[in-house]
This record gives structure tokens, sequence and C-alpha cells, in this order.
């Protein structure tokens, strides 16, 4: 009977460490030793999903194939591995004590008294093993949320500790990841603070296996022998994680550490053999060696948080290496965009993309920013609200409604050029019941879009309420804004093109989260491909 091996992600210190990274990282060393390998987070907090938590409160809500609202971690799993994750792959309290209380409400726990001990635990376990017992994985990567000592990371701790005397000590194992701080005014590297938070962690009744420890300057022997005493760990176990450029390269740096090596001898698994890392290694090349770059403006309402874009940014990276060069991504506020000072802000742009969101605020910076792109044949994408702002645009400015607008903007619109999707008029709850995951399209030959794809039909991932309108398809249409991609079953509008225009494309859906280092998205690729030649044009 085949066994799933387990590893538990923890953190301690302080919090943005990056054991998303680290997870991500590990995973893709033992993939590329040829293990089938997944990653899961299990997040602390009481919301069932991050679909309703505000950008700025959670960064980026990303969204799998299968239509699950998750953590934006779940981004760079899927970015690392190149494959999909699912609703399993993201777990959340809210989702477990929801869970838990509804099975009391029914009477399967038989009159027991609901505790935290046994209950809660039991079902933060049965996830835990749900995703392993999914595809026949060789190992599961569990990030755990927020840092050791945290009230909140409790019953997941205890949990692990738990499964750790369940599983067995070759089928689990535990890595910490913590903080080595340097003090510049004492000239030293701290262990101090690794060897408290390891301290909260057996107070909670889990050895950690392994030590990751983020620095800024490089460890040196003593310091490794050090923590590795205090912290009741081999010194082969404590891997150095320095500061880098770019998350790409932590993959290479924990090769060369041994992560892999380490952590497979301690799950009783061979090496396997030499490792396959030849394509990512060529990419961090080209990443770190741009030919030249150009500058992409975007516009969006929480610019300055940056991790409310992720997936865009990485997105961008992806392409610029496709291309050989560096995207130097501008975040503007689309608040402080308006007809007066709109060539003033966006007059470096080599292309210009609008970002998703939601709501009123920012619509009007959107607006014309699309309209100087559009007027100026500079390369633009929307991308879903940026999409719409293109046609609401279009419609003011070419078709003449100069009232056109969205009904999620003003529900009293005489154009609405976009409206409410059918099937969400009767929607009340807001978390989890956009339209959401994948769908497929059929793209219209001689496009953009089909040049990009080179293929007939996608499936691309969504998440919105709203839809262009298809009342107004034929005016669009007659006066140059051109459908070029549609749903086959209820026609709605996916893509629209301005075809006398350099490079002129909104999408309804998300490209951003199905691009990868290994498969850069074709649209970012090919709209990056058009700012690249743009730049190159005498102004």
């Amino acid at each position: 009977m085949h066994q799933t091996k387990y590893i538990f992600v923890t953190g301690g210190v302080t919090s943005s460490l990056g054991k998303g990274i680290i997870s991500a990282s590990l995973a893709k060393l033992l993939q590329a030793r040829g293990y089938r390998v997944t990653i899961q987070k299990l997040d602390p907090y009481l919301n069932v999903d991050p679909g309703t938590l505000n950008p700025y409160e959670h960064g980026e809500c990303f969204v799998t194939e299968d239509g699950a609202e998750t953590d934006l971690d779940l981004g760079h799993y899927e970015r690392f591995l190149n494959a999909c994750t699912t609703q399993a792959n993201n777990v959340t309290t809210g989702r477990i004590y929801q869970s838990v209380i509804n099975k009391e409400r029914k009477g399967e726990f038989l009159g027991k008294t609901v505790q935290v001990i046994p209950h809660i635990t039991d079902e933060i376990k049965y996830r835990i093993k749900l995703l392993g017992s999914k595809k026949n994985f060789d190992v599961v990567i569990t990030e755990i949320g927020g840092t050791v000592g945290d009230i909140e990371s409790l019953p997941y701790i205890e949990a692990v500790r738990q499964l750790k005397y369940e599983l067995g000590s070759t089928n689990s194992l535990v890595i910490h990841l913590t903080l080595v701080p340097y003090l510049a005014a004492a000239g030293e590297l701290k262990t101090k603070p690794t060897q408290h938070s390891v301290k909260a962690l057996l107070e909670a009744g889990v050895q950690p296996d392994i030590l990751v420890l983020r620095t800024e300057k490089s460890l040196g022997g003593d310091i490794r022998s050090k923590v590795a005493r205090f912290c009741n760990v081999e010194q082969d176990s404590v891997i150095e994680s320095i500061d880098v450029s770019s998350i790409y390269e932590v993959p290479m740096l924990m090769q060369k550490e041994g992560l892999d090596r380490t952590v497979l001898r301690k799950l009783g698994y061979p090496q396997n053999g030499e490792i396959k890392m030849d394509e990512w290694v060529d990419f961090v090349d080209k990443l770190k060696n741009p030919e030249t770059e150009i500058t992409v403006m975007l516009i969006g309402k929480y610019t300055s948080l940056p991790d409310a874009y992720k997936s865009i940014s990485e997105a961008f990276i992806h392409a610029g290496v496709a291309h050989r060069i560096k995207v130097r991504l501008k975040m503007i506020n689309a608040e402080k965009i308006d007809a007066e000072n709109v060539s003033r802000q966006l007059g470096e742009a080599h292309g210009i993309l609008v970002a998703p969101g939601f709501g009123e605020r920012g619509m009007d910076g959107k607006i014309a920013s699309v309209k100087y792109a559009r007027e100026n044949n500079i390369p633009f994408l929307g991308i879903c609200l940026g999409m719409q702002c293109s046609v609401i645009e279009f419609a003011r400015n070419v078709l003449g409604l100069k009232e056109a607008n969205s009904t999620e903007i003003n529900l009293k619109t005489p154009e609405p050029v976009i409206d409410l999707m059918e099937e969400q008029k009767y929607v009340i709850d807001k978390g989890g019941t956009m339209r959401l995951g994948g769908y497929p399209c059929i793209l219209k030959k001689n496009s953009k879009v089909y040049e990009a794809y080179k293929i007939n039909e996608i499936s691309e991932r969504h998440r919105h309420r709203y839809e262009l309108n298809n009342k107004y398809l034929d005016q669009l249409e007659s006066n140059g804004m051109t459908a070029t991609g549609c749903n086959p079953e209820t026609n709605l509008v996916e893509i629209i093109e301005i075809p006398s225009h350099r490079w002129f494309v909104g999408v309804q859906f998300h490209p951003e989260y199905k691009s990868t280092v290994l498969n850069p998205h074709p649209i970012f690729v090919s709209f990056v491909g058009a700012a690249l030649k743009y730049s190159k044009i005498e102004k």
C-alpha cells in the first residue's frame, strides 16, 4: 500500500519570513527528483476563505481551477510546481469550525460535548490527510500560517503533534522557519530569538526536525553548531536561507544547502538520482541578465500594497523572461489619475494595464487611462473590471453613449453596457458566490488572442459578477470593438479587442492565475512583446 509522507512547515519569531516560498522551493526540488508533491496552506483566521477580505488585509485572493478563493501562497505553489491546486489545498479556521458546527447540528457527535480536542483537531487532521489520499502523492507539504505562540495557531500545532505520533518518525517531519537577526551596533548575528521560538514549539509538544534560518548575513559554522546544540537538531539540519534578489533563486539556494537531501534522508526516501533543474536554472539566468527593459503602468486602487496584484506582478516576470527583458512594473493609484493629468502620469508607459477590482472608487481614473491608451495607440490590457472599463470608455467616447456605465457603479444607468450576470441577480451572500474557476472560451481566428494562444478553445479562471451586456454588442462591433472570445454555452463575451489598434485586449477572466515559471501565460507574453515593439518606436 502506498504511504504518503507529510512535511509540516511552521514559522517563528516574526511573520512574513517566507514559509510559502520555502515550502514551494522544497516541493520544487522534490518534484525535480521525481517525487509527486503537493502543498497546502492552513490559515488560522476565522474567515471561511479570503474571498470577502479587502486586499489590503490579506493581499491577493488567488482562485483555483475548481473555483476556490484561496490564500495568495497557492499562487506561489502553482507557479513553482507548474501544477494546479484545488479547494483542498487551502483550509482556514473558519472552514474547520463551520464543518464541525454543521456536524454538531446534524447530531453526528451523538450528544458528546464538542471541544477543540478532539473535534477541532480531528477535523484539521482529516483535512491534511484528505489531500494526501486524493492523488496518490508521495509527499504533502503543509504550511501552517501565522507564528508559533499565536493563540490562533494552537489547534494546528496540536494537530501536528498528534499526527507526528500517529504517522511515525519516518512518515512525517517538521521544518521550522525562524529569523536570525543581525544587530549592526554589536556586529553580530543573534540566535536567541530562534532558541525562544523553538522553545515555544517544544512547549506545545513538537520537536522540529529541520531549522531554516532566515538571515541577511551568512551564518558560519559556529552559529549553525550553536543553534543545533540548543535546539536539539543535527548540524546538517540547520539550513541557511540568506536574502536573495528574487524568490526564484530560493530553490537553487535550498538545493545548495542540501534541504532536499536532508528531508529525503529523514523520510527514508532514496535520492532518486540526478536532480532535473536545468529549465529552472536557465529561467533564473535570463531573469538576472535581461537584454533591455520596458515600463508597464498598472492602474489600480490597491497599489500601496503590491501583494494585492501578486499574480500579475509574477506573470510579468515570466513574460519578461520569455522575451529576455525586464518589465519595470509601475503601480499607479487610479484615484490620482484624471483627464487633466493622465498624459503626465502615463507618458512613460510602453504598455498600460487596468487591473481587476470591485466598486466605484478609482473608476474615473481607470476609464481615463483606457482612453489615453486607445487614443495614443499604446499597448493595452484590461483584466476583469479593466476589461469592463474599456467597454464603458468605448461606449462613451466612440458610440456617444455619454451615460454608459456598469450597473455595479450606477444601478440606474440608462446605458448599462456592463450588467449583472443573470445567475447573480438573486444572490444575497457575498462569500464564494461569484462566477469562480475555470470556464471554456472559443477564440476567433485572425485576432491578437488567437495569435497568442495558437489554439481555438481555451479555459481560463474567473472571479466576477458582472458581464458585457450583449444588447450593445452589435453597436460595439460595428464601431470597431470586436468580441474575439466567447463562452460556448452562455455566449458570455470573454475577450474584446480593437483590431485597428496596435494591441488592445480586454479579458473578463484572470490570465495571471495560470502563468507559471515554465509556462508563461500567452496573453502576458503577447502583451509584453507588443510593449517591447512599441518601446523601440520613435515617439
